[in-house]
């Protein structure tokens, strides 16, 4: 297959391109750097290309509290990414079938997060602008398919984790920033300062075990949303034992800011249609994977935290 990625440097994108391309597709891999997609006129060196796939993974956010302090730039920067992307899906490639990714704080924050309620109610306030950014991409999707008859389904991930994540300094996913404060602590730094209670609960996904449902979904899927998620949830304090344990630092040391921003006290996809889907579909234990994150991390440890240090000035 002729395949296209957008986003496809990011730390998912660069996954997705692998295994797609390690399947045997032609893919193009498309990042900020070489496709502006703020610009309307950015895809179009591919007008005359035929795309069988065309994965929409770019999205304007961080991690953290950026979504507190960047509510209109996440509004008009997503909205103009994606309204260009789906313009150019359904202009100039009509045969294309579209993955695009979703999120999983558009649901809102009480109740099962089930498929069918990701437009229903309302999301996090925390989360509020970019959460209805990524509903508005899905109703674009809907909106194109009913009247041009076209195939596209929306992915919606729990929180990814695995070895790859961006060194380019922007703030990190809370697994990430957990793996960095105690690996830090560990080698001789400041005492872990975690936010919130550590009771707050989130599920994790390994990015290989991702990346392995999403492609075989692509495959055989032509309409509507699906989590990919593990179904399991551990409170911060949980995940920070386990690295702790892993790293062999104390966990008792570690000091909880309950003054601090948690998001949603509670997060855990609902995965029945997944299951339903590829009922053979494994994942890779918690252990392993976090595991595997620290050895990565360790193995990049001067870079990472010299682009914390330069976020942080």
């Amino acid at each position: 297959m002729n395949i296209l990625v957008t986003g496809g440097t990011g730390f998912l994108g660069t996954s997705i391109v692998r295994r797609l391309a390690a399947e045997g597709n032609h893919v193009i891999s498309v990042g900020s750097r070489d496709a502006n997609l703020f610009d309307d006129r950015s895809l179009g060196r591919f007008t005359d290309e035929r795309f069988d796939q065309i994965w929409h993974l770019a999205a304007w956010t961080q991690a953290g509290d950026f979504c507190l302090t960047h509510q209109g730039e996440q509004w008009i920067n997503n909205q103009r990414i994606n309204t260009n992307v789906l313009r150019f899906w359904q202009v100039h490639q009509p045969g294309a079938k579209l993955i695009a990714m979703g999120t999983s704080c558009a649901y809102p924050p009480c109740g099962d997060l089930i498929e069918e309620r990701y437009l229903e109610g309302e999301p996090i306030k925390s989360l509020y602008t970019y959460a209805h950014t990524k509903r508005m991409l899905y109703i674009g999707m809907q909106a194109l398919q009913a009247q041009f008859g076209l195939k596209a389904i929306c992915l919606v991930p729990s929180t990814i984790y695995g070895p790859g994540y961006h060194t380019d300094g922007r703030q990190m996913h809370f697994i990430f920033d957990l793996i960095r404060k105690i690996l830090s602590a560990k080698k001789g730094g400041a005492v872990p300062v975690l936010w919130g209670d550590g009771y707050q609960k989130r599920e994790l996904v390994f990015i290989d075990d991702f990346v392995a449902a999403a492609t075989q979904i692509a495959e055989t899927t032509n309409e509507g949303i699906v989590n990919i998620g593990s179904g399991e949830e551990h409170t911060i304090r949980e995940f920070a034992k386990l690295i702790c344990d892993s790293v062999g630092y104390d966990f008792k040391k570690i000091v909880f800011d309950t003054n601090q921003y948690v998001g949603a006290r509670s997060k855990v996809l609902a995965v029945h249609r997944l299951k339903e889907m590829l009922p053979k579909l494994t994942f890779t234990p918690l252990e392993q994977g976090v595991r595997q994150t620290i050895e990565w991390f360790e193995s990049n440890w001067d870079v990472l935290c010299r682009q914390h240090a330069t976020v942080m000035q």
